[in-house]
């Protein structure tokens, strides 16, 4: 049986040069076994034709809220109705802006209002539109409502422009599609839904498991400045720490996240603390720390800052120049010599080589409960993927490899040992 069988989705094509790619996901959501039901805007219609993916999708396409082919049923609340999960791709700034402020002028954001299923969103635009503040303030809001994102990516731009604002790839998003509906139970098509709130639409399942804690998470990278306009930093999207947040959230934790800059939406109903250095990160824990019972710090902090921080631009002048750097603090190593007995620590190990010898070496040199390692040269684990691939080093000797899998179904997991562990302790009390 094919992953999607029986799931009945609707595809949202909004007015952008990427929506020739929406032609290729209908193909591959059809071929998981879904039924596609495509709704193109007015201006999608300027790109694509609805004979295309009425080709590739098998069913009718929607262009028109007033177009009533069946007598029996009102078609936007009869798809709403239908729909167990709803991917706009690509989403235009446009669009996100509609759906923020609950606009329904079209056939696509009347459905949108009128259904219950979750919501997947993989933007689409130019560089600086997808920067602007209004759009991130749209895609904070509709994170707030439940809806989940599919980054987007980096490189040239239909418009000349090089950045981040193209579309994820057709292959990306049916993989999001296929790891969200193998994360938990979702209803079949025509079952009651929760509200988005109650559905823990932001990740997984809520079982609660976790309520009665305070989880502290950092995530992101740190920028370490030169000067005004020149820092130090790393790859990290930030994507895992965020997936930890929010799956303690839905469990119900109540969460501190410490973020570094990066380029997702903040996660609704936790505290959110925005850092930038390694510095300011770790004055944020230790701040935080005294009342955390599990820490999880997720984030790729500087190793190294520089000794002197320029007040203005350094010019171009010598062929080559040296930068003197000198050790960041060191999070992780803090926060093991302060544990307070109760508390959980867990530590990240990202690696190239002898992952298991560093990790293991970590988790004793750290006084960490626990090291979630990886190998990011490894296809699927490296920063900025919607997956990991990890294996869990225990206080305890133990070496538990996972599979690859989305980063929130690595969160879930990561708790369900976090969980297990903290059972053992009390058993031995």
């Amino acid at each position: 049986m094919q992953p999607l069988t029986g799931k009945s989705i609707i595809l949202g094509v909004t007015g952008g040069i990427a929506a020739y790619k929406a032609a290729a996901l209908t193909s591959k959501l059809t071929q998981l076994g879904a039924q596609v039901h495509v709704i193109l805007t007015e201006n999608a219609q300027q790109f694509v034709q609805p004979l295309t993916f009425q080709a590739l999708s098998h069913l009718p396409v929607h262009v028109d809220t007033f177009g009533e082919p069946n007598p029996g049923a009102i078609a936007h609340i009869d798809l709403a109705d239908r729909a167990d999960l709803v991917v706009i791709a690509p989403a235009t700034a446009n669009l996100l802006g509609k759906m923020a402020h609950g606009i329904a002028d079209d056939m696509l954001t009347t459905t949108l209002l009128a259904t219950k299923a979750p919501i997947l969103i993989a933007p689409a635009m130019n560089v600086n539109m997808y920067d602007h503040p209004a759009v991130k303030a749209n895609m904070r809001r509709l994170a707030e409502m439940g809806c989940r994102f599919v980054e987007p990516g980096e490189g040239l731009l239909a418009c000349g422009w090089i950045g981040k604002g193209r579309m994820a790839e057709p292959e990306e998003i049916a993989e999001a599609v296929v790891h969200f509906f193998q994360e938990g139970r979702h209803p079949a098509a025509g079952e009651q839904r929760p509200p988005a709130a109650e559905a823990g639409l932001a990740g997984g399942g809520s079982t609660g498991d976790l309520r009665g804690l305070k989880v502290l998470v950092t995530a992101g990278p740190t920028r370490e400045r030169i000067d005004p306009v020149r820092y130090i930093s790393n790859h990290s999207s930030g994507k895992m720490g965020y997936a930890i947040a929010e799956a303690a959230r839905d469990r119900g934790g109540e969460v501190v996240l410490i973020s570094g800059p990066v380029a997702l939406p903040r996660p609704d109903g936790v505290t959110f603390v925005a850092v930038e250095s390694a510095q300011e990160m770790y004055d944020a824990v230790m701040a935080h720390l005294p009342e955390s019972d599990v820490i999880v710090k997720a984030a790729a902090v500087s190793d190294y800052r520089p000794v002197n921080v320029h007040a203005h631009k350094l010019k171009k002048q010598a062929d080559r120049v040296t930068l003197e750097l000198e050790k960041a603090p060191d999070i992780l190593q803090a926060v093991g010599e302060r544990k307070q007995p109760g508390q959980f620590v867990v530590g990240f190990a990202a690696e190239t080589e002898n992952l298991d010898g560093y990790a293991t070496g970590k988790l004793k040199r750290k006084n960490a409960d626990l090291i979630v390692g990886n190998n990011v040269l490894a296809e699927g684990a490296g920063m900025g993927t919607d997956t990991n691939l990890v294996t869990f080093f225990t206080a305890d000797g133990q070496a538990l490899e996972q599979p690859l899998m989305s980063k929130r179904q690595v969160a879930d997991k990561l708790f369900d040992l976090v969980l297990q562990q903290l059972a053992v302790r009390r058993e031995r009390r």
